[in-house]
């Protein structure tokens, strides 16, 4: 049973108290009209012997995904896993139930690599996907699905294809999103490559280690998830049918795509990184030239006043009246040819 029909795309994507989003019923590919709890959806659905149900769950609590556990027989280890999320990419199976967790990832906007605290901001969506079900928990305010539901309601025969042509729209939306954010970073590597050869360069090792540290969170968001693609794609999973498993093969390209981006990024940076201190070095060595030069300008007239200034009463010139002129010329002089020196040494 139904309650009267509403605009289902009213409440998409919108958390309520009890943590479901949206709870739709699909036949043939079209979303059936009217609202529907879980327990009503599933029902309806395996009453008329086909179709699917997709209810989209915002960061739940123990209590409240307990009943739709219940009611699609979810494995309590996998729940367990949805609730308190920060798991790695990983695809399970749990009797005829698959349960996948992907990581999401935003680009933050900035307007510097050398200044931003924060590059990558990242989330999850994990997805139990049955026979006549998909249940999607998702964690991180960036990771919307309310663009990907309506996109695939837009394309019935996609979804025609049940449970799995939802997982696989997961899973594409989310490698796209890889690559859009890869692509801002690139941007951003750039131009730290850029100011890193540029004379006096702003950036320094401690802003390396930040957008090393970013990578490192795109690494560990893309290369786990590699082996579970590669699973779907060849077909380990009774739940994917064949006519899927060719989208999550070019799902596994693009990731492969991204997952080379990523490494190239991890060593460029690396040799950023060496650059950096290399010129640090270099422009540590050369201003200790430049104060060992002027050292050694300033310890001629300091030697030659240490000297005159003993006190003793038979020193050479000390009385002659061109004395001090001749002292203080000699002086000049000498300090003259070391800067001269220097300079052709390019110490100062």
């Amino acid at each position: 049973m139904t309650s009267p029909a509403t605009d289902p795309s009213a409440s998409r994507e919108r958390p309520s108290l009890t943590s479901v989003v949206d709870c739709a019923v699909y036949v043939d590919g079209v979303r059936q009209p009217g609202r529907w709890t879980h327990d009503e959806a599933i029902a309806e659905v395996r009453r008329r012997g086909t179709g699917f149900v997709w209810i989209g769950l915002f960061e739940p609590g123990a209590d409240q995904i307990q009943g739709i556990a219940a009611t699609f027989g979810l494995h309590e280890l996998a729940v367990e896993d949805a609730v308190c999320a920060h798991q790695r990419p990983k695809l399970d199976r749990y009797g005829e139930t698959l349960f996948m967790v992907l990581k999401t990832v935003r680009y933050v906007e900035h307007e510097s690599p050398t200044t931003a605290n924060e590059i990558v901001e990242s989330g999850e969506i994990m997805a139990f996907v049955g026979h006549d079900f998909v249940v999607t928990v998702r964690h991180g305010d960036h990771s919307q699905l309310g663009v990907l539901r309506a996109e695939l309601e837009g394309a019935p025969e996609r979804l025609q294809a049940g449970p799995a042509a939802v997982l696989y729209g997961l899973t594409d939306h989310v490698i796209d999103n890889y690559l859009a954010v890869t692509e801002a970073f690139e941007s951003d590597i750039d131009q730290i490559e850029a100011l890193v050869f540029a004379p006096r360069s702003p950036v320094e090792v401690e802003q390396m280690y930040l957008m090393k540290r970013e990578i490192l969170e795109l690494r560990r968001a893309v290369a786990p998830l590699q082996a579970p693609l590669r699973r779907l794609a060849e077909g380990a999973d009774r739940v994917v049918p064949d006519q899927i498993r060719s989208y999550f093969r070019n799902a596994e390209d693009h990731l492969t795509v991204v997952a080379e981006r990523v490494a190239g990024f991890d060593d460029l940076l690396t040799t950023l990184v060496n650059v950096t201190a290399a010129k640090v070095s270099l422009q540590q060595n050369g201003d200790m030239r430049k104060i060992t030069a002027w050292a050694a300008i300033v310890a001629v007239p300091t030697m030659v006043v240490g000297i005159y200034g003993m006190n003793f009463d038979h020193m050479p010139e000390l009385h002659w009246t061109f004395g001090y002129p001749l002292v203080m010329g000699v002086v000049l002089l000498a300090c003259l040819l070391l800067y001269r020196t220097f300079r052709r040494n390019n110490w100062l």
